[in-house]
Protein backbone atom coordinates (compact mmCIF):
# COMPACT_ATOMS: atom_id res chain seq x y z
CA UNK A 1 0.00 0.00 0.00
CA UNK A 2 1.13 3.50 -0.96
CA UNK A 3 1.48 4.82 2.57
CA UNK A 4 2.15 1.47 4.56
CA UNK A 5 4.53 0.59 6.48
CA UNK A 6 6.16 -2.58 7.66
CA UNK A 7 3.35 -5.75 6.53
CA UNK A 8 1.10 -3.29 5.49
CA UNK A 9 0.74 -1.63 8.96
CA UNK A 10 0.56 2.49 9.14
CA UNK A 11 -0.43 5.10 12.08
CA UNK A 12 -4.28 4.95 13.08
CA UNK A 13 -6.71 6.84 14.86
CA UNK A 14 -8.95 4.94 17.33
CA UNK A 15 -11.62 7.53 17.21
CA UNK A 16 -14.97 7.00 16.76
CA UNK A 17 -16.07 5.91 13.72
CA UNK A 18 -18.75 8.44 13.40
CA UNK A 19 -21.33 6.59 10.93
CA UNK A 20 -25.07 7.07 10.43
CA UNK A 21 -25.76 3.94 9.86
CA UNK A 22 -28.77 2.93 8.33
CA UNK A 23 -30.90 1.02 10.36
CA UNK A 24 -34.66 0.35 8.74
CA UNK A 25 -37.89 2.49 8.71
CA UNK A 26 -41.32 2.31 10.07
CA UNK A 27 -42.28 1.05 6.94
CA UNK A 28 -40.16 -2.02 5.23
CA UNK A 29 -42.25 -1.42 1.91
CA UNK A 30 -41.32 2.65 1.71
CA UNK A 31 -38.00 2.44 2.77
CA UNK A 32 -35.62 4.37 -0.23
CA UNK A 33 -32.22 3.39 1.78
CA UNK A 34 -29.99 1.76 -0.50
CA UNK A 35 -29.52 -2.11 -0.55
CA UNK A 36 -26.12 -1.73 0.48
CA UNK A 37 -24.98 1.10 2.57
CA UNK A 38 -21.20 1.61 1.65
CA UNK A 39 -18.87 3.86 3.76
CA UNK A 40 -15.20 4.28 3.01
CA UNK A 41 -13.16 4.21 6.13
CA UNK A 42 -10.40 4.94 4.08
CA UNK A 43 -8.93 4.56 0.37
CA UNK A 44 -8.65 1.03 0.70
CA UNK A 45 -11.02 0.01 3.52
CA UNK A 46 -14.92 -0.38 2.88
CA UNK A 47 -17.21 -1.49 5.57
CA UNK A 48 -20.98 -1.88 4.30
CA UNK A 49 -24.41 -3.14 5.84
CA UNK A 50 -27.53 -4.37 4.49
CA UNK A 51 -30.53 -2.92 4.65
CA UNK A 52 -33.34 -3.76 7.46
CA UNK A 53 -35.86 -3.70 4.81
CA UNK A 54 -34.48 -6.56 2.71
CA UNK A 55 -33.30 -8.54 5.88
CA UNK A 56 -34.08 -8.00 9.54
CA UNK A 57 -30.62 -8.95 10.34
CA UNK A 58 -28.27 -6.29 8.48
CA UNK A 59 -25.21 -7.74 8.66
CA UNK A 60 -22.21 -5.51 8.07
CA UNK A 61 -19.69 -6.70 5.43
CA UNK A 62 -16.06 -5.99 5.37
CA UNK A 63 -14.56 -5.44 2.16
CA UNK A 64 -10.32 -4.80 2.31
CA UNK A 65 -7.76 -4.11 -0.50
CA UNK A 66 -4.58 -5.13 -0.95
CA UNK A 67 -1.99 -4.18 -3.44
CA UNK A 68 -3.39 -8.07 -5.37
CA UNK A 69 -6.14 -8.61 -4.08
CA UNK A 70 -9.20 -7.32 -2.01
CA UNK A 71 -10.97 -9.59 0.33
CA UNK A 72 -14.68 -9.61 0.99
CA UNK A 73 -15.81 -10.86 4.50
CA UNK A 74 -18.83 -12.30 4.11
CA UNK A 75 -21.84 -11.51 1.92
CA UNK A 76 -24.92 -11.15 3.41
CA UNK A 77 -28.11 -12.13 4.14
CA UNK A 78 -29.65 -12.81 0.87
CA UNK A 79 -29.11 -14.45 -1.75
CA UNK A 80 -31.23 -13.08 -5.01
CA UNK A 81 -29.14 -10.54 -6.86
CA UNK A 82 -32.76 -9.12 -7.74
CA UNK A 83 -33.36 -8.06 -4.32
CA UNK A 84 -29.98 -7.69 -2.78
CA UNK A 85 -26.94 -7.21 -5.66
CA UNK A 86 -24.19 -7.64 -3.10
CA UNK A 87 -21.84 -8.89 -6.37
CA UNK A 88 -22.91 -5.86 -8.10
CA UNK A 89 -22.18 -2.77 -5.55
CA UNK A 90 -19.06 -5.06 -4.71
CA UNK A 91 -17.94 -5.05 -8.73
CA UNK A 92 -19.11 -1.13 -8.24
CA UNK A 93 -16.60 -0.44 -5.41
CA UNK A 94 -13.64 -2.34 -7.12
CA UNK A 95 -13.77 -0.83 -10.31
CA UNK A 96 -13.67 2.45 -8.48
CA UNK A 97 -10.63 1.45 -6.40
CA UNK A 98 -9.00 0.13 -9.76
CA UNK A 99 -9.60 3.74 -11.35
CA UNK A 100 -7.15 5.22 -8.47
CA UNK A 101 -5.06 2.00 -8.40
CA UNK A 102 -4.89 0.77 -12.26
CA UNK A 103 -3.24 -3.10 -12.33
CA UNK A 104 -3.19 -5.49 -15.20
CA UNK A 105 -4.62 -7.75 -13.09
CA UNK A 106 -6.47 -8.38 -9.45
CA UNK A 107 -8.74 -10.74 -7.80
CA UNK A 108 -11.57 -11.11 -5.12
CA UNK A 109 -11.35 -13.62 -1.76
CA UNK A 110 -14.85 -13.98 -0.51
CA UNK A 111 -14.54 -15.29 3.43
CA UNK A 112 -16.89 -15.35 6.23
CA UNK A 113 -16.75 -14.76 10.05
CA UNK A 114 -18.91 -17.91 10.05
CA UNK A 115 -21.40 -20.25 8.44
CA UNK A 116 -24.89 -19.07 9.33
CA UNK A 117 -27.13 -18.19 6.55
CA UNK A 118 -26.78 -14.36 6.98
CA UNK A 119 -23.50 -14.52 6.38
CA UNK A 120 -23.38 -16.71 3.04
CA UNK A 121 -26.33 -16.00 1.51
CA UNK A 122 -25.25 -13.93 -1.45
CA UNK A 123 -21.95 -16.35 -1.75
CA UNK A 124 -23.78 -17.81 -5.35
CA UNK A 125 -23.30 -14.27 -6.74
CA UNK A 126 -19.68 -15.01 -6.80
CA UNK A 127 -18.88 -17.97 -8.18
CA UNK A 128 -18.97 -17.20 -12.15
CA UNK A 129 -16.89 -13.83 -11.31
CA UNK A 130 -13.56 -14.08 -12.42
CA UNK A 131 -10.47 -13.97 -10.73
CA UNK A 132 -11.99 -15.14 -7.88
CA UNK A 133 -12.23 -17.49 -5.12
CA UNK A 134 -15.02 -18.21 -2.64
CA UNK A 135 -14.23 -20.40 0.52
CA UNK A 136 -17.26 -21.84 1.74
CA UNK A 137 -17.95 -20.70 5.18
CA UNK A 138 -18.84 -24.04 6.99
CA UNK A 139 -15.97 -25.46 8.91
CA UNK A 140 -13.97 -28.13 6.85
CA UNK A 141 -13.76 -25.42 3.76
CA UNK A 142 -12.97 -22.60 6.10
CA UNK A 143 -10.60 -24.11 8.41
CA UNK A 144 -9.01 -26.22 5.87
CA UNK A 145 -7.92 -22.84 3.77
CA UNK A 146 -6.29 -21.68 6.79
CA UNK A 147 -4.80 -24.72 8.18
CA UNK A 148 -7.01 -24.77 11.48
CA UNK A 149 -8.26 -28.18 10.80
CA UNK A 150 -4.84 -29.02 11.52
CA UNK A 151 -3.89 -26.33 14.02
CA UNK A 152 -6.98 -24.72 15.70
CA UNK A 153 -4.53 -22.35 17.81
CA UNK A 154 -2.83 -21.23 15.20
CA UNK A 155 -2.98 -17.64 14.10
CA UNK A 156 -2.51 -17.54 10.34
CA UNK A 157 -1.67 -14.69 7.77
CA UNK A 158 -3.84 -13.64 4.68
CA UNK A 159 -1.53 -11.62 2.51
CA UNK A 160 -3.42 -9.34 -0.11
CA UNK A 161 -0.33 -7.86 -1.01
CA UNK A 162 1.05 -4.97 0.65
CA UNK A 163 -2.06 -5.47 3.36
CA UNK A 164 -1.31 -9.20 5.48
CA UNK A 165 -4.36 -9.49 7.89
CA UNK A 166 -4.29 -12.13 10.29
CA UNK A 167 -6.64 -15.05 10.68
CA UNK A 168 -7.60 -17.21 13.93
CA UNK A 169 -9.90 -19.85 14.66
CA UNK A 170 -12.62 -18.74 17.36
CA UNK A 171 -15.61 -21.24 17.63
CA UNK A 172 -18.62 -20.76 20.44
CA UNK A 173 -21.00 -18.87 18.51
CA UNK A 174 -20.57 -21.24 15.41
CA UNK A 175 -17.98 -24.03 15.06
CA UNK A 176 -16.60 -22.52 11.55
CA UNK A 177 -16.18 -19.36 13.22
CA UNK A 178 -13.52 -16.67 12.64
CA UNK A 179 -12.03 -13.77 13.61
CA UNK A 180 -9.44 -11.45 11.38
CA UNK A 181 -7.05 -8.54 12.40
CA UNK A 182 -6.02 -5.90 10.14
CA UNK A 183 -3.01 -4.35 10.80
CA UNK A 184 -3.65 -1.66 8.09
CA UNK A 185 -6.54 0.04 10.22
CA UNK A 186 -6.51 -1.57 13.76
CA UNK A 187 -9.80 -3.73 13.26
CA UNK A 188 -10.57 -6.79 15.19
CA UNK A 189 -13.36 -8.07 12.92
CA UNK A 190 -15.44 -10.55 15.23
CA UNK A 191 -18.23 -11.41 13.17
CA UNK A 192 -20.84 -13.16 15.73
CA UNK A 193 -18.92 -13.34 18.19
CA UNK A 194 -18.74 -10.20 20.01
CA UNK A 195 -20.85 -7.45 18.95
CA UNK A 196 -23.54 -5.01 20.65
CA UNK A 197 -26.41 -7.66 20.21
CA UNK A 198 -27.21 -11.05 21.45
CA UNK A 199 -24.28 -13.16 21.79
CA UNK A 200 -25.73 -16.70 20.74
CA UNK A 201 -23.41 -19.05 21.82
CA UNK A 202 -23.79 -22.66 20.60
CA UNK A 203 -20.82 -24.03 22.78
CA UNK A 204 -20.25 -22.25 26.21
CA UNK A 205 -16.73 -23.48 27.13
CA UNK A 206 -15.19 -22.94 23.23
CA UNK A 207 -17.15 -19.84 23.66
CA UNK A 208 -15.02 -19.10 27.21
CA UNK A 209 -11.86 -19.98 25.92
CA UNK A 210 -12.56 -18.25 22.54
CA UNK A 211 -12.97 -15.27 24.61
CA UNK A 212 -9.76 -15.89 26.75
CA UNK A 213 -8.23 -16.03 23.34
CA UNK A 214 -9.12 -13.03 21.70
CA UNK A 215 -8.07 -10.98 24.81
CA UNK A 216 -4.82 -12.07 24.72
CA UNK A 217 -4.77 -11.63 21.18
CA UNK A 218 -5.49 -7.85 21.27
CA UNK A 219 -3.38 -7.23 24.45
CA UNK A 220 -0.25 -8.19 22.07
CA UNK A 221 -1.64 -5.88 19.12
CA UNK A 222 -2.62 -2.12 18.84
CA UNK A 223 -6.26 -2.64 18.14
CA UNK A 224 -8.45 0.73 17.35
CA UNK A 225 -12.25 -1.04 16.84
CA UNK A 226 -13.57 -4.05 17.80
CA UNK A 227 -16.17 -4.32 14.94
CA UNK A 228 -18.76 -7.16 14.76
CA UNK A 229 -21.47 -7.76 12.47
CA UNK A 230 -24.73 -6.79 14.11
CA UNK A 231 -26.05 -4.56 16.39
CA UNK A 232 -29.07 -5.26 18.09
CA UNK A 233 -29.13 -3.49 21.09
CA UNK A 234 -30.70 0.25 22.08
CA UNK A 235 -29.21 3.06 23.18
CA UNK A 236 -30.81 2.02 26.88
CA UNK A 237 -28.02 -0.34 28.18
CA UNK A 238 -29.20 -4.10 28.85
CA UNK A 239 -32.26 -3.57 26.16
CA UNK A 240 -32.25 -5.36 22.75
CA UNK A 241 -34.85 -4.76 19.99
CA UNK A 242 -36.87 -7.54 19.49
CA UNK A 243 -35.85 -10.45 17.08
CA UNK A 244 -36.89 -9.36 13.62
CA UNK A 245 -37.12 -5.72 14.15
CA UNK A 246 -36.86 -4.04 10.81
CA UNK A 247 -36.37 -0.46 12.42
CA UNK A 248 -33.94 0.48 15.21
CA UNK A 249 -33.62 4.26 15.52
CA UNK A 250 -31.52 4.42 18.54
CA UNK A 251 -29.06 2.14 17.84
CA UNK A 252 -25.70 2.44 19.81
CA UNK A 253 -22.28 2.60 17.61
CA UNK A 254 -20.93 -0.89 16.03
CA UNK A 255 -17.54 -0.06 16.93
CA UNK A 256 -16.14 -1.17 20.17
CA UNK A 257 -13.28 -1.25 21.72
CA UNK A 258 -10.47 -4.33 23.73
CA UNK A 259 -12.65 -3.30 26.46
CA UNK A 260 -15.76 -5.12 25.56
CA UNK A 261 -13.96 -8.06 25.11
CA UNK A 262 -12.89 -8.18 28.93
CA UNK A 263 -16.87 -7.01 29.70
CA UNK A 264 -17.81 -10.26 27.84
CA UNK A 265 -15.23 -12.26 30.26
CA UNK A 266 -16.14 -10.81 33.47
CA UNK A 267 -20.00 -11.54 32.51
CA UNK A 268 -18.83 -15.35 31.64
CA UNK A 269 -17.53 -15.56 35.19
CA UNK A 270 -20.30 -13.36 36.54
CA UNK A 271 -22.89 -16.55 35.16
CA UNK A 272 -20.40 -19.44 35.72
CA UNK A 273 -19.69 -23.02 34.17
CA UNK A 274 -23.44 -23.48 33.60
CA UNK A 275 -24.79 -21.58 30.13
CA UNK A 276 -27.53 -19.19 31.35
CA UNK A 277 -29.51 -16.35 29.54
CA UNK A 278 -28.38 -12.88 31.23
CA UNK A 279 -28.18 -9.23 29.75
CA UNK A 280 -25.29 -6.63 30.41
CA UNK A 281 -25.13 -3.26 29.30
CA UNK A 282 -23.92 -4.03 25.82
CA UNK A 283 -24.87 -7.13 24.83
CA UNK A 284 -26.79 -10.02 26.17
CA UNK A 285 -25.47 -13.70 26.75
CA UNK A 286 -27.83 -16.19 24.79
CA UNK A 287 -26.78 -20.01 25.37
CA UNK A 288 -28.52 -22.00 22.72
CA UNK A 289 -28.88 -24.57 25.47
CA UNK A 290 -30.14 -22.78 27.83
Amino acid sequence: MSDAGEAGVRKFSAEPLGVDWIHGSPSAKHNTDPDLQVHWYDEHTVLLRQNKAIHYEAPFLYLLFGEREAVLIDTGATASPEFFPVRRTVDDLVEAWLARNPRDSYGLLVLHTHSHGDHVAGDGQFLDRPDTMVVGGDRDPAWTYFGFADDPEAVRPLDLGGRVLEALATPGHDAAAITFYDPWTGFLLTGDTVYRGRLYIEDWSAFSRTIDRLIAFADRRPVTHVLGCHIEMTGKPGVDYPIRTTYQPDEPPLEMTPAHLHAVRAALDEVGPHPARRAFADFILWPEEA
